[in-house]
């Protein structure tokens, strides 16, 4: 890695003793955990406090429910995608179809409210979260700061992941060479070669939480890497172990204004985590239980993130929205977008940003954007589009009759926060959903290895097997 990027001794040394942080003595995959001066637990500590009982209370719940009949699959659920049936235990979050997302309980306001914040923010630090998705547990500042350094000190990549990145065509898309990074990593997974070695079960969530830890604090670098490659001159600045992990990301890309700083924060939470169905966490967790590393699963993961229905849908509201604003010509009346909207509707396409697969409500994450954009920039000209397409969309999509959920998405507003501070290469948005998913996907791979989840393996039919099953239904009804 470049000269620029690496911690020295004596600044690691330093970090150390300022924050009193947890450190790992890596040896031979092994880690020796030391607390804090203060007493406080490293979450590693705290986590290995905790699963043992959460694990028992698995087991147990299991033998005395295990048989209870938990939900009825319909046919028509089997070839819709499995939507609505359950099937996935996911710990850190629950979506509401009415209410939205909850992290461990929390709304995305009582998250903003609750989370550990950066001296003179307002927006919770992504790493607060990331504790709170793994132990359920809102920790202190003194942990989160800690926690923070923890993963900055992991930050470096191996040199032959930095030749590969600096050796991919500017034309590949940058979700892709996302994704080749992160599977290049597997050189560096704990869990792989502890796996080699016959390591026991029960020590399989200790390899597990060390590799998710790395990859977390190597992602800004990657994510950041590939941006100054694609679109500036490949020049990066080099990591502060003193700033939070949001400060970072921010100032890596380039960009130094503090409200950025403070929209990467608030974009890496809210775009974590929104339970285990979504394919990007669905596909984490299943290559996960097949007991690959973190980085092989989380590769796989951003894969599907990648796909125009799921994560890059973003980068597609932005391109009509722009498309939308010439055609309009300044003209933002509701008589102007609502026939546009019509039109694109009657056209045989989709209102991008708009409808959710299990929301039937404004999604929490749109909102939670608009109001940072009503309190940093609400004269901006995008912004203002935005809002009456806000207006307008859901009452054309209630009209139009075949959207189940005409509220907006996540998607429908990050692309223009991103766009007012000057990051407007939209093919790169998906990499920052990548890099905050990350804190979503990770917490989970790390209980599912503590608690001893089985390989995914659900039953599938052909369809004449299914016409079988309808007619002896039929039969018997």
């Amino acid at each position: 890695m470049s000269s620029m990027m690496k911690l020295g001794s004596a600044t690691r040394s330093h970090l150390v003793r300022s924050l009193a942080r947890n450190t790992f003595a890596r040896v031979g995959g092994a880690s020796a955990c030391r607390a804090y001066s203060n007493g406080e637990k490293s979450l590693k500590e705290r986590f290995a406090e905790i699963f043992p009982a959460k694990a028992e209370e698995i087991k147990q719940f299991k033998k005395q429910h295990g048989k209870v009949v938990i939900g009825e699959v319909l046919l028509e659920q089997a070839y819709g995608g499995m939507r609505g049936i359950p099937g996935v235990v996911w710990e850190g979050s629950v979506l509401d179809p009415h209410e939205g997302i909850r992290f461990r309980g929390r709304t995305i306001p009582e998250v903003q409210k609750e989370l550990p914040k950066a001296p003179n923010g307002r927006e919770p630090l992504p790493e607060a979260l990331f504790w709170l998705l793994l132990t359920g547990e809102v920790p202190t500042e003194t942990q989160t700061k800690a926690l923070s350094a923890d993963l900055m000190s992991r930050s470096e990549l191996p040199g032959h992941v930095e030749q590969l990145l600096d050796s991919l065509p500017r034309d590949l898309h940058p979700m892709a060479q996302f994704s080749v990074a992160v599977t290049a990593l597997e050189s560096e997974s704990k869990f792989a070669k502890a796996y080699a070695q016959g390591v026991s079960k029960k020590d399989y969530w200790n390899y597990t939480f060390e590799d998710s830890l790395d990859l977390l604090g190597k992602l800004p670098v990657i994510a950041s890497k590939i941006y100054r490659n694609v679109f500036k001159d490949g020049k990066m600045g080099k990591i502060d172990v003193d700033a939070d992990y949001g400060k970072n990301l921010g100032h890596l890309l380039g960009f130094e204004n503090p409200e950025f700083v403070e929209l990467m924060r608030l974009y890496l939470t809210v775009h974590s985590d929104h339970e285990g169905g979504n394919v990007s966490a669905h596909t984490t967790h299943l290559v996960g239980s097949a007991l690959s590393s973190p980085y092989l699963a989380f590769a796989a993961g951003m894969n599907g993130l990648a796909g125009p229905l799921h994560g890059r849908a973003n980068q597609e509201v932005l391109e009509w929205l722009f498309k939308l604003r010439e055609e309009v010509k300044g003209d933002y009346s509701p008589e102007t977008i609502r026939q546009y909207l019509w039109d694109t509707l009657k056209g045989g396409r989709v209102i991008p940003g708009y409808g959710h697969a299990v929301l039937r409500k404004t999604d929490p994450r749109y909102t939670a954007q608009r109001e940072f954009a009503l309190r940093h920039f609400p004269d901006y000209d995008l912004f203002k589009l935005v809002s009456t397409v806000y207006e307008i969309a859901p009452k054309v999509l209630t009209e139009h009759g075949k959207t189940k959920n005409p509220w907006p998405n996540v998607d429908s507003h990050s692309g223009v926060l991103l766009q007012y501070y000057g990051l407007t290469e939209a093919s790169f948005y998906t990499v920052l959903f990548g890099v905050s998913r990350a804190f979503g996907v990770l917490p989970q791979l790390i209980i599912d290895r503590a608690v001893g989840a089985p390989i995914e393996r659900p039953k599938s039919f052909s369809t004449e097997k299914f016409k079988e099953l309808v007619a002896s239904k039929a039969s018997k009804a």
